[in-house]
């Protein structure tokens, strides 16, 4: 155990054990971290440590606890202890109740809530080194009463004695000066003079000349009548910068012998160190270090200014939200030092959309504030926020590529929003949501109604987050048929989300959020291996073998090693490549050509069959589907669900199908809901369909019966009076 302790003192456990973590961790060696929850019980502490020869050095004690408050205790343990030094934790930190405390229970700090570990490990580390300092001080004072007393004694020790003295007084690490009860230099030692960088035989006897010294080497020189009686009832405490850099914290002290003044002694301490750590960890408090913009708590308290003289002059203010689009996905597919880089461009172009008057801040990753402290009318905030959107139209050009970065713009206005920072804050981050909802590239104003389904959504997604641990996910299958001869040939993984709060949630709905949030990469490896699982149970049973066909998303194609997981995914679940069929959209292949490219080559050399999904709404471009190694092209529903003999769609679909035989590539017709649309696809040589005409998608048990019933019979579709009134998506 340490002969020297620190005692810590707060009734809320959280922050009781979060401070002593914090001590220990960067203190625990060289001194014992006692906790108390009380007053009471840190008297009772400090009694057993002090009986066990334990030095208490600091105390740090919470100022708003039940029964006895900081204040009361310090009060109390200065009686019992006063060269113990005391900190206070307070959240409010009044200055009449820390201006009691310091006189009565000579407060070294206090700091508020909540703290900053640095800056409190700073403060209590020079705390601890003020704490011996004091000793010394005081055993040099106990030193110096003694031999005085003595004086006139015993003559023949006084020389004795101050030799030990000077001896002490010279080994301090303080620069000390001693004056008498006129003001006369006494002694000063070297350090002193050292720090003051003072020539010690320019030092005259006289305060006023060593005074005038001491200010000619300060930047900003400061006055002090160290003669003052009243100023000397405690050590008084200033920071001296000097014009060298080096910045002093000075301290001085009236000196009594029997109540009466004997002299004053000065301390000067190198605190430049201290000082500058102190400044370094308040500039990164408030300022973003990639791009040297205010963090958000900057633009907090520049808007609540903002607003009070808004209010005082009448007139409106703005805040916009601004984030940048799909920049996660350029994060984690080209790397932060690209990111890095589009960030502080993306902070230029924003800066040359703003006056001087404004007020930018960085307030996430991706995402920008701005303050607007004066606006004639919302014309303005328009005419800003299509310069904005303008300015990003332009690509970023970093490391021989051009990146496109969109973005959303979120506003809200004083007072038509709200009338407080907070929340006018929460509108225009509301107002940002909605912006997302219209898609990239436009600004939106905050709006109650529109807000109203953005807190749905919202509340959506956070129940996502927890659907798969729950196991609140199934899959239903969905046959593809060949209409031929009625064999059901694959079976399409269809991903469905039964929640207990909001019961079933359509796909349309929790998808598109599932892309957007990135959690689709684990869903989606989730759908591959249950329904490669499956398809190996369906094998196992000795049903007819059929492909398994599974949809991948655009964020799976944006992670490294898909390919890898893939062949992990079959190995796991012993189903051969041959069986699997992956479905991917056509903006897959266009948003980076290069990169699908190379994935879908891979794929398709282990022996998993690729097929276009939602064909005919994209581009749908005879040389684009050269590059890509398609066994299947999917007509979209949206092209089938209507049609009939005299539709303008049948010359699309007639075009896919003739493209389809060109490239040797299966057609399979999507959302065949009728006999009439069967005929009419059948009639142009379309031989695949799927549709609620033969099955909905199914549960696994109704899949399964549905398979088994094909092994003996071709599957026929269902009657036209059984179809669903409405059909489900995908």
């Amino acid at each position: 155990m340490n002969k020297t302790a620190i005692v810590c003192v707060d009734d809320e456990d959280i922050i009781l054990n979060s401070l002593g973590k914090q001590l220990k961790r960067n203190l625990g060696q060289q001194y014992d971290i006692e906790l108390a929850y009380s007053g009471e019980e840190a008297l009772q502490l400090c009694e057993e440590l002090s009986k066990e020869g334990i030095n208490i050095a600091l105390v740090i004690s919470d100022q708003m606890m039940p029964e006895m408050s900081g204040d009361e205790f310090l009060v109390m343990l200065h009686a019992y202890y006063p060269q113990t030094l005391k900190i206070l934790l307070t959240g409010r930190a009044e200055a009449d109740s820390v201006g009691n405390i310091v006189n009565s229970a000579s407060l070294y700090r206090y700091i508020a809530k909540p703290w900053d570990e640095t800056d409190l490990i700073l403060t209590v580390k020079e705390a601890l080194r003020r704490y011996g300092q004091d000793k010394k001080i005081v055993r040099q004072n106990i030193l110096l009463n003694k031999t005085n007393s003595k004086l006139q004694q015993i003559n023949d020790k006084l020389s004795q004695s101050l030799e030990l003295l000077l001896a002490t007084f010279e080994a301090a690490d303080d620069g000390i000066l001693v004056l008498d009860k006129c003001g006369a230099v006494v002694i000063f030692n070297q350090q002193f003079t050292n720090l003051l960088q003072i020539d010690p035989l320019s030092i005259d006897r006289d305060s006023n000349h060593i005074l005038s010294l001491i200010c000619r080497r300060l930047i900003k020189p400061v006055t002090c009548n160290i003669n003052n009686e009243s100023s000397g009832k405690n050590r008084q405490y200033e920071l001296l910068q000097l014009n060298n850099g080096t910045i002093l914290e000075s301290y001085f002290q009236i000196q009594r012998l029997n109540s009466e003044i004997v002299g004053t002694v000065w301390g000067f301490r190198d605190v430049t160190a201290r000082e500058r750590a102190k400044a370094l960890a308040k500039q990164k408090s408030q300022e973003d270090t990639l791009t040297k913009l205010p963090k958000r708590r900057i633009l907090s308290l520049q808007l609540t200014d903002a607003i009070t003289k808004a209010k005082e002059k009448s007139h409106q203010l703005a805040v916009m939200f601004v984030d940048l689009d799909r920049f996660k996905i350029i994060s984690d597919t080209l790397g932060h030092q690209i990111a890095d880089s589009i960030i502080k461009l993306a902070v230029q172009r924003l800066k040359k959309c703003l006056k001087n008057e404004d007020l930018i801040a960085r307030w996430s990753r991706d995402e920008f504030t701005i303050l607007f402290p004066k606006i004639n009318s919302q014309e303005d905030t328009d005419a800003i926020a299509k310069k904005i959107l303008d300015v990003f139209k332009s690509p970023f050009n970093i490391a021989s590529k051009s990146i496109y970065i969109n973005s959303h713009i979120g506003v809200a206005i004083y007072p038509q929003h709200g009338h407080y920072a907070a929340t006018i804050l929460e509108k225009a981050d509301a107002a940002l949501t909605q912006a997302r909802q219209f898609g990239s590239n436009n600004y939106q104003y905050y709006d109650r109604i529109l807000n109203s389904q953005a807190q749905k959504l919202l509340s959506i997604e956070n129940l996502l987050h927890s659907a798969l641990e729950k196991d609140e996910f199934e899959l239903h299958y969905q046959p593809i048929v060949n209409v031929i001869t009625g064999d059901i040939t694959k079976m399409e993984a269809l991903l469905r989300w039964n929640n207990p709060q909001l019961g079933l949630v359509s796909p349309d709905t929790f998808i598109p959020i599932a892309e957007e949030n990135g959690q689709i990469v684990e869903i989606g490896e989730w759908v591959l291996k249950t329904a490669c699982t499956q398809n190996k149970i369906w094998q196992q049973m000795d049903l007819r073998p059929i492909k398994m066909s599974v949809n991948l998303s655009v964020r799976q194609f944006e992670r490294s090693k898909l390919v890898e997981k893939i062949i992990s995914i079959l190995q796991q679940t012993a189903l051969k490549p041959s069986f699997l069929e992956l479905e991917i959209t056509e903006s897959i292949t266009i948003d980076n050509t290069e990169l699908v490219k190379t994935i879908l080559d891979r794929l398709n050399d282990l022996g998993i069959s690729l097929s276009m999904d939602d064909f005919g709404t994209g581009y749908s471009s005879l040389g684009y589907l050269k590059k890509f190694p398609f066994q299947t092209l999917k007509i979209d529903r949206s092209l089938v669900k209507d049609l009939h003999s005299n539709s303008q769609d049948l010359a699309i679909i007639n075009a896919a199908i003739a493209l389809g035989e060109g490239l040797n590539l299966k057609v399979v017709a999507e959302g065949v809901e009728t006999h009439e649309i069967k005929e009419l696809l059948i009639n142009m040589g379309c031989q695949y369909v799927q549709g609620y005409l033969f099955s909905k998608p199914l549960p696994v048990d109704e899949a399964t019966k549905l398979l088994q019933s094909d092994r003996s019979s071709s599957a026929r579709p269902i009657q036209d009076d059984v179809l669903p009134e409405k059909t489900q998506d995908k």
